[in-house]
């Protein structure tokens, strides 16, 4: 059997898999990494990810924690960060940047934000 250029492998990854082409972490590889890099640093765990873009810098996205746990559930006090990333997903800061009740929802704001 006979090498041919269509036979090598190339760097291809599957949507599943998240990953891009260049070598740098597709959406769901960030994803994960932010959600462990977060939890490592400020002790809470995301308990969604509101909402996520990619930049010239490299990431932005918004993560749901609990803060304080009360009862009854809907008391509970929750709160949203903003997570900065690289290119490659690595964190290089976060910051809160609102803090609600789980059980009352936001006032409409122009925009969707």
């Amino acid at each position: 059997m006979t090498n041919r250029p269509s036979d090598a492998r190339k760097n291809t990854t599957s949507p599943q898999s998240g990953g891009a082409d260049d070598g740098r972490p597709g959406p769901m590889e960030v994803l994960r990494q932010a959600r462990v890099q977060f939890a490592e640093l400020t002790g809470m765990t995301a308990e969604s990810v509101s909402s996520f873009e990619q930049t010239e810098d490299g990431w932005v996205l918004e993560i749901e924690v609990l803060e304080l746990a009360r009862i009854p559930d809907t008391m509970s006090l929750l709160a949203s960060y903003q997570v900065d990333l690289d290119p490659q997903g690595g964190l290089t800061g976060y910051r809160r940047i609102r803090r609600y009740e789980r059980g009352r929802a936001d006032a409409h704001r122009p925009g969707g934000r």
